[in-house]
């Protein structure tokens, strides 16, 4: 029975045969129940829907080992309802909705029709985006961030447009370029980082920091890039459409004339594209022209950091990024942008010339500074958790216990267990078990604290506080080793 139709009266349900029909002691089995048959179509829907993105993205692979240079006019058409039904499963299901308010769960209600009326418009040229909704969130720093939050079908249209833009531009993307890349991760660009200042001849290292690089990027300069490998002029008018929405702040409509809504489905892949024209490849050149000495480059997103041999590289490479980004209406923060002397020399030169210990930097959530190793002098590269990110990371527990503070202590000492696992997960590096250490001890404390003001005669010993310490925080260990070590391990040849 197709979906949606209605059952009539006179419709016959074929009733299952009788197992051991020849005996006739045996009763009828009853049929699947309803429940039963719907699972399996919508597990063969999903199956489906599935492949057709698969199979997608395999064409245009083809094509792109085809026409490595020339541009590909014709991709809009492998956006099919599979596909939109595709990326839409793979949608946050609990979501903040879009200025339409509709949710997920709404537009799964009636997903089919929804689906064909959205292909239909998007085909026909009829779709429109909606503004996204602004939302605040805060900052590890105590800032707060803008996010965009688009309306469902912008969502799903934005899928399934990086759907098929990805493969595309994963065969053009750089080395060194890690952030929202598939199969690539904040520990690739890490480990990158860490093999490079210990493989190379690293004395100096660049934190360059892109001023509101979401919110100042050029939408024209956007469109052109993007159409240096794109020629399919319905896809580019998409991707117009985003750019143009506009924001719903506080029920007022803005206009958007720079910049893309950070927080939007389609906002990583098409900042990469960005920066892929405006700093990767310029970069990829500068060095083969103009560096002198060893040099290296780790960029995630709009965070990059380069590692240079020569001072007079450094400050080269330095005037000429600025000179290049203002070309794109992008420039650097002046006061998160640092030159900095770093390396394996640079505890004995800065000594040499009666200054202190090196200075150290900061890159996705780490402080790395100069160490040297525990048995012997060599230097070592040393990563520790930003002070600012482990803060605000105790001020959101600390806060969450407050308000569960009456809820059973097994249930608030698994949910403590699933957050420290949870970090571990992320900070967990050679160099860095130290401050685990504290954070573990720290949300002990304030767990501790808490469950002792649940009432003024309580009974909780510390000595019974560590027994439940024990059972439910884990401890920390090392779950990221260094780069060499788990490349040793993962190929031993």
């Amino acid at each position: 029975m197709m979906n949606g139709a209605k059952k009539s009266d006179s419709l016959i349900i074929p009733v299952k045969p009788a197992n051991k029909a020849g005996h006739p002691a045996a009763e009828p089995v009853e049929g699947s129940s309803g429940t039963e048959r719907n699972a399996e179509l919508q597990s063969t829907v999903r199956t489906q829907s599935r492949e057709a993105v698969s199979q997608a993205q395999d064409r245009i692979r083809g094509a792109v080992t085809r026409n490595k240079k020339e541009k590909l006019t014709a991709l809009l058409h492998h956006i099919t309802v599979d596909v939109l039904r595709r990326v839409f499963f793979k949608l946050k299901k609990r979501a903040a909705p879009g200025v339409d308010g509709v949710t997920w769960e709404d537009y799964a209600a009636d997903l089919d029709r929804n689906l064909t009326d959205l292909h239909a418009r998007v085909h026909r040229g009829a779709y429109r985006a909606l503004p996204s909704r602004r939302r605040y969130i805060p900052k590890a720093d105590g800032k707060q961030r803008p996010l965009g939050i688009a309306a469902i079908e912008d969502k799903i249209v934005q899928a399934a447009v990086v759907a098929l833009l990805t493969p595309i531009y994963e065969a053009e993307f750089l080395g060194f370029s890690y952030g929202f890349r598939p199969g690539r991760s904040q520990h690739d660009a890490l480990d990158a980082l860490a093999y490079g200042i210990k493989a190379r001849k690293i004395n100096w290292i660049l934190d360059a920091d892109i001023s509101r690089f979401f919110d100042s990027l050029s939408p024209e300069w956007l469109v052109r890039l993007v159409e240096c490998r794109i020629g399919d002029q319905r896809i580019i008018r998409l991707i117009q459409k985003w750019l143009k929405a506009g924001v719903l702040e506080e029920g007022r409509l803005i206009e958007t004339m720079e910049g893309t809504p950070q927080g939007s489905v389609a906002s990583p892949l098409l900042a990469n594209v960005y920066l892929h024209y405006v700093y990767d490849l310029w970069v990829q050149q500068w060095r083969k022209r103009h560096a002198t000495g060893d040099m290296i480059v780790v960029r995630y997103a709009d965070d990059t950091i380069v590692g240079f041999q020569h001072r007079y590289d450094a400050d080269r490479f330095l005037n000429d990024l600025k000179d290049r980004l203002a070309k794109f209406a992008l420039s650097l923060h002046p006061e998160k942008t640092r030159l900095i002397e770093f390396g394996r020399y640079a505890a004995e030169r800065r000594a040499d010339r009666g200054k202190g210990k090196p200075e150290t930097f900061d890159f996705l959530g780490f402080t790395h500074y100069c160490s040297t190793k525990k048995d012997s002098a060599d230097f070592q590269l040393g990563r520790k958790t930003q002070r600012k990110r482990m803060k605000a990371k105790l001020r959101e527990i600390k806060e969450t216990l407050r308000q569960h503070r009456h809820k059973p202590i097994d249930e608030q000492g698994r949910w403590l267990a699933t957050v420290i696992k949870g970090y571990f997960a992320y900070f967990a590096v050679p160099t860095n078990t130290y401050l685990l250490s504290a954070f573990r001890y720290h949300i002990s404390m304030k767990w501790f604290q808490s469950l002792r003001r649940r009432s003024q005669r309580h009974r909780l010993t510390w000595k019974r506080m560590t027994q439940l310490i024990d059972r439910f925080l884990p401890s920390p260990c090392v779950l990221h080793p260094w780069p060499d070590q788990r490349f040793g391990v993962t190929y031993s040849r």
